[in-house]
């Protein structure tokens, strides 16, 4: 059975029960009826805010009231000690104008792929199958590999702008937002894990790896969900694969017939988006993704070797 098409957009409108006790809610009071509405998703581990929805009541300054909140988003924010603000939204309605004109910063695209209910999931793997190809859960251990990865597929400005250390790696779980993606705050998962696929020579010092996966089994109606990150010349396939069969593994069989698997994959992280479509997956969407910072960024004095002149 094959359910309606999906709309990247549909998943931001949630019902106020999704709601998690991070999140934030602010509405725009109009003679007593709500004209407009934002609301974030909180990270307080690393002090960064990510905008879920924005919307405003059709009308003349539906403009004016989506500036107006995201203006109030930005001062009660710096209150409260958020360092960065996300948000991925498409390049369409001046979306992308509004928040340019409130001091965010566009860095980049990702294309949302989709696998739809319709393309049966993969037998699941056997653990012996797994380690033969070098797939195995993440642990700890991983955060610099992990990190190691990461610079290789993601260029220099966006790594600056996005500040992800290798604590941050150490921490992998269901609220956990690295690598970041325009999905993660919006979908609920019952579930999240990850996995990597090691090199097969392993490096200069045995730990490089090909491949890391995030794997998000929903726990509402919404799809499941990966996230990829994979040096451009290795085979992933398997990996994949894995992470697909994790799924029909984990999900109850009703919900893996209806829901299908979603995945973001950033325009640079190419040829990613080839491989996901050789196992099914088809493009629904593209959102850019902008962000502000409050902090300022000031250059720490260092040691030069004197000179003569």
């Amino acid at each position: 059975m094959s359910g309606p098409p999906i709309g990247v957009f549909s998943l931001f409108r949630l019902p106020l029960g999704y709601f998690q006790p991070h999140d934030v809610l602010y509405v725009f009071d109009r003679e007593s009826h709500i004209a407009g509405l934002l609301r974030v998703e909180r990270e307080s581990s690393r002090d960064e805010w990510t905008v879920v929805e924005l919307d405003a009541v059709g009308g003349l300054d539906a403009g004016d009231v989506r500036f107006r909140l995201v203006q109030h988003l930005l001062r009660d924010g710096a209150k409260r000690g958020a360092v960065r603000f996300h948000v991925a939204c498409a390049d369409a309605d001046d979306n992308v104008e509004l928040f340019m004109q409130a001091g965010f910063m566009r860095y980049g695209d990702e294309c949302v792929l989709y696998r739809p209910p319709s393309q049966p999931l993969p037998e699941p793997m056997t653990d012996e199958a797994a380690a033969r190809k070098g797939i195995r859960p993440v642990t700890p251990l991983d955060a610099i590999p992990l990190s190691r990865l990461y610079s290789s597929v993601t260029p220099q400005p966006v790594q600056r702008l996005e500040d992800v250390r290798v604590h941050d790696w150490e921490r992998q779980g269901r609220d956990w937002r690295v690598p970041r993606s325009s999905l993660a705050p919006i979908l609920r998962f019952a579930d999240v894990e990850a996995f990597v696929q090691q090199s097969k020579g392993g490096g200069k010092d045995g730990t490089q790896l090909d491949g890391f996966v995030q794997v998000g089994v929903a726990k509402e109606d919404q799809p499941h969900y990966l996230k990829v990150l994979a040096r451009p010349d290795a085979d992933i396939v398997p990996l994949l694969r894995y992470s697909l069969g994790v799924i029909a593994a984990r999900a109850d069989a009703d919900r893996v017939h209806r829901l299908g698997v979603l995945a973001p994959v950033r325009t640079y992280e190419s040829p990613l988006d080839r491989r996901l479509e050789e196992e099914g997956f088809a493009s629904v969407a593209t959102v850019t993704l902008l962000m502000k910072e409050t902090l300022v960024r000031v250059a720490e004095p260092r040691l030069v070797p004197a000179g003569v002149r």
